[in-house]
């Protein structure tokens, strides 16, 4: 009687220790699961509290864009042909 009952607590002395076997369940409603649209969460009884993360250092400014010259060229002579085309009509 004692062999039994030394064996019987070895062996659940050895599932404590190293966990029960785990097992795959059936699926067994298949395609049933719905999904609320919207989820809500209420805070009203609790104290959120929080800070905002920042970096410590200081803020890391991007290299400044190449000043280029126009690429449009007025035409010295523009007004002068304005005149004339108006003068040809």
């Amino acid at each position: 009687m004692s062999r039994k009952l030394f064996s019987l607590l070895a062996a659940g002395m050895l599932i404590g220790a190293f966990g029960a076997p785990a097992f795959a369940q059936d699926k067994g409603g298949g395609d049933n699961v719905q999904y609320k649209s919207k989820t809500v969460y209420d805070f009203d009884d609790d104290t959120v509290e929080g800070d905002l993360v920042r970096p410590d250092g200081e803020f890391v400014d991007t290299r400044k864009g190449a000043k280029h010259s126009s690429l449009i060229k007025i035409r010295e002579n523009f007004i002068p042909e304005m005149i004339k085309s108006a003068e040809d009509i």
